[in-house]
């Protein structure tokens, strides 16, 4: 291996060095500047969501791209806070003191640890775990929860938002008398502004003007002003309140605050901290007690951040991507930020669109989005201060309502009904116990209904007859394995079809079933000895030789195999024991003549093989 297919291997991103030409830079930049400003507003919305002060946003908002861009294989991909994971790191944040950064950043780097601990072990499809529709309700359910948690700042309550979603609401109507009229009326008007310029870049301009120039600067100056929606809103709101705050001594809105100005500083995160105590005194936290505190977010929050992240991947850069190689990308982007300050962070798919829509042609994009936040947060950083809440809860509301997905359910009850309800389950414990628990429970119920499915396969049951009359009973197992769950099953269900359509030979078709364990097999065996006590022979039909050798070495036994039900005749009339004048007891449910195909070559059982020699 040469140094330079070495250097390929370790950052990936070279590759996008070599050839980089001048319009390359260009259109990153271009692209990078627009998703710098959609990330400003939503790194300080996302800070203040997860209990933080909004500084650590931004601090959340630059790292990870550059990271990407070396590691990272789509172009699109822009990693950064999002609203999911900043509404489960809240559940951590709000202990008093100085314990909620500490907490949010070694949750950075635990997430980065695991994370990496699963692209060692190529555990990336893990994420394959969590079905579609427990994605939705779990998505679902965080929107939700996120929108009720910004009610608050919406309406101009003092307090905290919080992660829970009965307490919020209670809290909510609990304390409407003191809701302020400017930021709800200032809330209000951004929310339907951002969702107005939302629609406005779907305007088509087509004949409308009859210059093609000024076609092409009416259109790019309405996408500018729609993409860079966020930002527009929150700077004149920003204007709006420095000029009104400025003239008067009582304020209309609650501002944002001061904020830190300066890059982070370059620290290992704290592995202790000191909180406040139900009875409102100091009690120091060693890591320990830390590791406990953050309990299964731990685990969930990684691999919701790896399922996002992912799903973006695919969605933009299509299946050939490597999961193993985005895994990496992800984790190096949370280990290297929890040296910055950073919280946990993942792709976005709402700034990825942007960077897709904006034409960006490597995810060195990310590093013109990296350098814009750096400016911000040594030039702008003042006057963030000016920032009304109210706007930047407008600015989450508006973003997290379409991640409620309606449209979902309707091919769901007409396709798969029983889908319905892992999804359900998600959604609603999500809400009532929390989004961990919701979830857990949701990809539980997932794995409960493929373990029923696995031990209570679909039996095919036909009484059938031979081209001489020969009467058998078909079992056509509809699984493509047969498992120990499944074998107490297979043998109730040959004893019922006996019951039923009366003694005759019994075919297992296993032309579908490719694998059996010990413990089938075995099971297997024991049903071969009770019928056998009962003088009905057992076949298996079409079996793969594989399955032949597995029964074989478990159980001993030489099972009897058939190609296709004509190659019962010549096996009966040379089995003594056999009575041929067995009779149906109860009426046929299939009464039909199968036999093999005209021409077709047959391997009959050892026994016929014989008799022809």
């Amino acid at each position: 291996m040469t140094l330079k297919d070495w250097g390929y291997r370790v950052l990936p991103g070279l590759k996008w060095l070599h050839g980089y030409s001048g319009q390359d830079a260009v259109a990153d930049l271009i692209a990078g500047v627009t998703v710098g400003l959609t990330v400003l507003p939503q790194g300080l919305a996302y800070a203040t969501l997860a209990g933080l002060e909004p500084q650590y946003g931004l601090y959340s908002a630059f790292v990870g791209g550059i990271i990407y861009a070396m590691l990272g294989s789509c172009r699109q991909v822009t990693i950064g806070p999002t609203a999911l994971l900043a509404l489960m790191t809240s559940r951590h944040t709000g202990l008093g003191l100085g314990s909620g950064p500490a907490y949010a950043i070694l949750l950075c780097l635990i997430s980065g640890v695991v994370e990496l601990g699963m692209a060692v072990l190529k555990l990336g499809a893990l994420v394959d775990l969590i079905s579609l529709p427990v994605t939705v309700g779990f998505t679902s359910a965080t929107a939700v929860i996120i929108g009720t948690s910004q009610l608050k700042g919406l309406l101009g309550l003092r307090g905290g938002s919080g992660s829970d979603f009965i307490n919020t609401m209670r809290s909510v109507f609990g304390n409407l008398h003191q809701v302020r009229r400017g930021d709800f009326t200032l809330g209000l008007v951004s929310i339907v502004v951002l969702l107005v310029l939302r629609k406005l870049k779907d305007v088509k301009l087509d004949g409308r003007l009859r210059s093609l120039r000024a076609q092409q600067l009416v259109s790019g100056s309405i996408w500018v002003i729609a993409t860079g929606r966020n930002a527009l809103v929150v700077l004149v709101t920003s204007v709006l309140a420095y000029n009104t705050c400025d003239q008067m001594d009582s304020c209309p809105y609650i501002l944002t605050g001061k904020v830190k100005s300066g890059l982070p500083s370059l620290a290992l995160p704290k592995f202790e901290t000191t909180i406040l105590d139900r009875n409102g005194t100091e009690t120091t936290q060693n890591l320990e007690q830390m590791l406990s505190e953050l309990g299964p977010s731990m685990l969930i929050l990684p691999i919701i951040a790896v399922l996002g992240n992912v799903a973006i991947s695919k969605a933009f850069g299509g299946a050939g991507l490597s999961p193993t190689r985005e895994l990496v990308a992800l984790s190096m982007s949370n280990i290297c930020g929890a040296f910055c300050s950073s919280m946990p962070v993942t792709g976005s798919f709402s700034r990825s669109a942007v960077n897709h829509a904006s034409g960006v042609r490597t995810p060195l994009g990310g590093c013109y989005t990296s350098v814009l936040v750096l400016l911000a947060l040594g030039l702008l950083a003042p006057y963030f201060q000016y920032i009304p809440k109210a706007a930047l809860s407008a600015v989450i509301i508006s973003a997290v309502i379409f991640m409620i997905e309606f449209e979902v359910i309707r091919p769901l009850w007409r396709c798969s009904r029983r889908e319905l309800l892992p999804g359900a389950i998600t959604f609603v414990l999500s809400l009532a116990v929390g989004v961990e628990i919701g979830l857990l429970l949701g990809v539980g119920a997932d794995v409960a209904f493929l373990v029923y499915r696995a031990a209570r396969p679909v039996l095919s049951v036909s009484k059938l007859q031979t081209r001489n009359g020969i009467n058998y009973i078909l079992i056509r197992p509809k699984h493509s394995s047969l498992y120990f769950p499944a074998i107490e099953w297979v043998r109730s269900g040959i004893s019922k079809a006996l019951a039923t359509h009366g003694t005759a030979p019994v075919v297992l078709d296993c032309a579908h079933v490719h694998d059996f364990d010990f413990t089938a097999a075995r099971g297997m065996g024991s049903l071969k000895k009770e019928l056998a006590k009962a003088n009905v022979p057992l076949f298996l039909m079409s079996a793969h030789k594989d399955i032949g050798v597995i029964l074989k070495e478990s159980t001993n036994i030489d099972f009897p195999t058939i190609d296709c039900p004509d190659d019962l005749e010549p096996i009966l009339e040379q089995t003594p024991d056999y009575v041929l004048h067995l009779q149906v007891t109860a009426p046929l449910v299939e009464s039909r003549l199968v036999h093999c195909g005209a021409g077709e070559p047959t391997e009959l059982s050892k026994l016929k093989e014989k008799t022809t020699s």
